[in-house]
Formats: structure tokens, C-alpha cells, sequence
């Protein structure tokens, strides 16, 4: 393996090379300024060197950028995100094997992996085992997205998940609730097509980023921050619950199926989309989950949903392509045992 020279600091903060051809620097200072890091170490040294390091991968020299970052992670450690990002460069080197070690370096550091080093790690495997994606993952991707994520889902996306969810809860003769709360809620998108149909309208999310936006918007009577992967149930029952392209960040829904057959009221519905899979429940690429109907209405029934109602449909794209997505529309057996399709509960609002 050839010597990389560390990068020497200059008097004026920036790094150079002593190896680096001087006619090279401007683009060398306009790379950086594009890579940076994010994620700094806070060992000042380590995070010159990662700096260098991502400039040298972008420029193509994968074998140095290895050799300097893992100089840095030599001086830092338990530095998860230098080892995520020593994942991403050996990935890019075709060197699966020390990737995985890497990703399994960052799990260690911190073992909430908010960057996502496991999902990394097990979408390597031939077939993906994760059940759920980190909580604390989940979070930063959508505090990081929360600014621009409209503009991206409606634009670049062509996301209509909120439509295909009325367009579905309209055919099972849906009309109104007077209790209705929105899971992942997100910026609000659901409340735009949803808030004249309800008295009162809840939402959660897990990202404070997300929830800012949506407070901005004022359709919602209520907001909090949690992760609906650990809520129990509690004396609330609601007509509707709606999740909007949000079971495909959990994989496994039994437990969240469960808290909502139980925080329904006799004859509520609960609806949702998902990603159509062949499998139970199987981690894609995107680090989004697909779900099978078979898997989807052998829950619902198991959980004391009287009807399913599917329906296949597109809801987004993803790099142009449609993804072939489903619609769920589930009911509760009314109190007297009778299911209807022809209204909903009048009840008031409750304090």
C-alpha cells in the first residue's frame, strides 16, 4: 500500500497535502467545501483528516481515502460516523466484507445508530432480516428532510398518498369521524385532505423537524413527538386512524396493529399504505419496507379487524419508476356486531 502523506493544516484552517500538486487547490478547496463533516468527531485532527479523506473520494483516490480515514479512526475510535462513512468507502471498493466490520464498528460506537449502519450492513446480506429501521435513524432522516420534503414528495415523487387513502376510506362508505388521529404525521399532508371530514385531528411523528412544519400548517387540534413503535395503549379511542407512507419505515406491524385494534372505537377504521412486496415484510434498497396483501390481512384478521379492504394502486415513483403500492382499509366490528358501510360515529368531541 503507497504512503499518504497526513494533510498539514495552514495557518488559514485549510488543509493541503504536501504531496498535492499546487495548480490542484482551488479544486481541492471547492470539493471540500462541498463534503465537509457533518458528523465531526470532536477531535479537531480526526476531522481534518476525514475532511481530506472525503475530498480524496470524491475525487476518485478510494485507496487513499481509506488510508487517511482510517488514520483518523485511529485517533477517535468510538467514532460512529467515521465508521459509517469507512463502510461507505469500502463498499465503493467493491470490499464487502470490511464494510459490514466497519458498519458493525459504528453499531458499537452507538448502538442507537442514527445513521443507519445496521440497515447498511443487513441489506449486504442475500435476504435482509431486519424486522423494523432504528428509531434514532428514522428521526435524523426526516429532521434532515423535513425542510424540503414536500417540495421533493410532491414534486420529484409525484406522492399521492393522502388522495388514495380518502379515495379508498370513500369506497367503504366513509363520511366523518369525530375522532381522527394521523400516524407519522409528517408536515400535514393528510390534514389538508382529511381535516374537513373529522371534528377533531391528532398526529404524531418522531421528528421534531416534521412536527414544526405541521404546527405551522394549523390543521391539526393536537401534536406530539414519539415513536409509534412503542406506544401503548391508553384511554383515547378514535373513529379513524390514518398511516400515510409510514409502515414502510417499520416492517413488522404486529405491534403497532395491535396498539391500533386497540385504540379504536367498536366500528373505527384504521388506514394505511405500504410498498406491495412478495414477502411478509422484506427491506428494500431504498431502506423502505414492501409488505405482502397475504401477510397485511392474516394481521389485521388476527388482531379482531372484522373487514380488510385492499386496493393495489401507485403512489409514488421512485427514479421515474411507479412502485407498486397497496391501499388498506380495515374496520372494527361495530358494538352490536354489525358491520355497515354507511356512515360513522356521531359522537362529540370528548374534552
Amino acid at each position: 500500500m503507497r504512503a499518504t502523506p497526513d494533510p498539514p493544516e495552514r495557518g488559514d484552517g485549510r488543509v493541503f497535502s504536501a504531496a498535492w500538486p499546487p495548480a490542484n487547490e482551488r479544486t481541492f478547496l471547492k470539493v471540500r467545501s462541498m463534503v465537509g463533516t457533518p458528523f465531526p468527531s470532536g477531535n479537531p485532527a480526526a476531522d481534518r483528516r476525514a475532511q481530506y479523506a472525503d475530498t480524496l473520494a470524491y475525487l476518485g483516490d478510494l485507496d487513499a481515502a481509506l488510508e487517511v480515514l482510517q488514520g483518523a479512526l485511529e485517533l477517535v475510535p468510538g467514532w460512529a460516523a467515521g465508521w459509517f462513512r469507512l463502510g461507505e468507502y469500502f463498499e465503493r471498493a467493491g470490499q464487502t466484507d470490511a464494510a459490514a466490520q466497519a458498519w458493525d464498528r459504528a453499531v458499537q460506537a452507538d448502538p442507537a445508530d442514527p445513521l443507519g449502519a445496521g440497515v447498511k450492513r443487513d441489506l449486504m446480506r442475500a435476504r435482509p432480516v431486519a424486522e423494523t429501521l432504528p428509531p434514532a435513524f428514522v428521526e435524523l432522516l426526516f429532521d434532515q428532510y423535513a425542510p424540503r420534503f414536500e417540495r421533493s414528495l410532491r414534486g420529484a415523487l409525484d406522492y399521492r398518498g393522502p388522495e388514495a387513502i380518502m379515495e379508498a376510506l370513500d369506497a367503504t362508505g366513509f363520511r366523518h369521524a369525530a375522532l381522527a388521529l394521523d400516524l407519522g404525521c409528517g408536515t400535514g399532508l393528510m390534514a389538508d385532505v382529511l381535516r374537513h371530514r373529522c371534528d377533531w385531528l391528532g398526529g404524531v411523528d418522531i421528528s421534531a423537524g416534521m412536527l414544526a412544519e405541521a404546527q405551522a400548517r394549523g390543521q391539526y387540534d393536537w401534536l406530539d413527538k414519539c415513536d409509534i413503535g412503542a406506544m401503548a395503549v391508553g384511554e383515547a379511542r378514535y373513529d379513524l386512524i390514518i398511516a400515510a407512507d409510514v409502515f414502510v419505515y417499520v416492517g413488522a406491524l404486529e405491534r403497532i396493529v395491535a396498539w391500533c385494534a386497540g385504540s379504536l372505537q367498536p366500528g373505527g377504521r384504521l388506514a394505511f399504505t405500504v410498498e406491495e412486496g412478495d414477502a411478509p415484510y422484506m427491506l428494500r434498497e431504498s431502506r423502505r419496507f414492501a409488505h405482502s396483501e397475504p401477510y397485511l390481512r392474516g394481521l389485521l384478521a388476527e388482531a379482531g379487524f372484522a373487514s380488510c379492504d385492499v386496493t393495489p394502486c401507485v403512489l409514488r415513483k421512485d427514479r421515474g419508476a411507479p412502485i407498486r403500492s397497496l391501499v388498506v382499509v380495515a374496520s372494527r366490528a361495530p358494538a352490536d356486531g354489525r358491520l355497515s358501510r354507511e356512515g360513522d360515529s356521531d359522537r362529540e368531541v370528548s374534552a
